[in-house]
């Protein structure tokens, strides 16, 4: 089977790609064609398919840190195993990628995509950032026991060196604050209020902006 990239335009994420295509001539390199992402070799649009031996993947466009960022979803089917979504700089444990590239509104609808997908999919993010954002979403939503829990867990492994990847979709919609912009508690904590006259996407797209915002300036512990 020849070697499989998927490709993220970020140096920490495709830096290794020109030495892996020297020693790996046949080694294919999925990824956006809208990115720079070096020795691209097959460019993906939106909700393609990717057969890897028996493992199909679908890619999904996700602009916002990037213009062309795309995620990969194995349908755990074909692997006998659980359905699981790489996500690169789009989400991470208890957290989102900078909107380097995109405003919220765009951040939010991709966002969207990745919580559309089943609540017992395997979240394998392209950092690990976890104690930092759960820290942070104790900020942002303080009384959220599941959040704690979840922060405590971390600890732990943290301690005990051990990685805290995957958590799930389920799990993410219940204490990260970037897919909870639908969260009558985090608008309060935020000071946050629809408009009257204001579509509802539009609110939850200003409520993304501040909870990035704040990130942005959280300096952690």
């Amino acid at each position: 089977m020849r070697a499989l990239v998927g490709g993220f335009a970020f140096g920490d994420h495709s830096g290794g790609n020109k030495a892996l295509k020297r020693r790996h001539k046949s080694c294919r390199v999925y990824g956006s064609a809208t990115d720079r992402i070096p020795e691209l070799t097959n460019p993906l649009n939106d909700k393609d398919s990717i057969t890897i031996g028996r493992l199909q993947f679908q890619a999904f466009f996700t602009p916002g840190h990037t213009v062309g960022h795309m995620v990969y979803v194995l349908d755990g089917k074909s692997g006998d195993a659980p359905s699981c979504l790489f996500s690169g700089d789009l989400l991470f444990l208890s957290g989102c990628g900078r909107m380097f590239e995109g405003n919220a509104g765009t951040m939010l609808a991709s966002l969207d995509t990745a919580a559309a997908l089943g609540d017992d999919t395997l979240l394998w993010p392209g950092h690990e950032y976890a104690e930092d954002n759960l820290t942070f979403a104790a900020v942002v939503e303080p009384d959220n026991a599941t959040r704690e829990k979840k922060f405590q867990w971390v600890l732990r492994q943290r301690v005990d060196k051990r990685c805290t990847s995957p958590s799930t979709l389920g799990e993410e919609k219940e204490y990260n604050p970037f897919l909870r912009t639908h969260s009558r508690e985090l608008h309060g904590a935020l000071n946050l209020q629809q408009s009257t006259d204001e579509e509802w996407s539009h609110f939850r797209a200003r409520v993304l902006e501040e909870v990035r915002r704040r990130k942005d300036l959280f300096k952690g512990r």
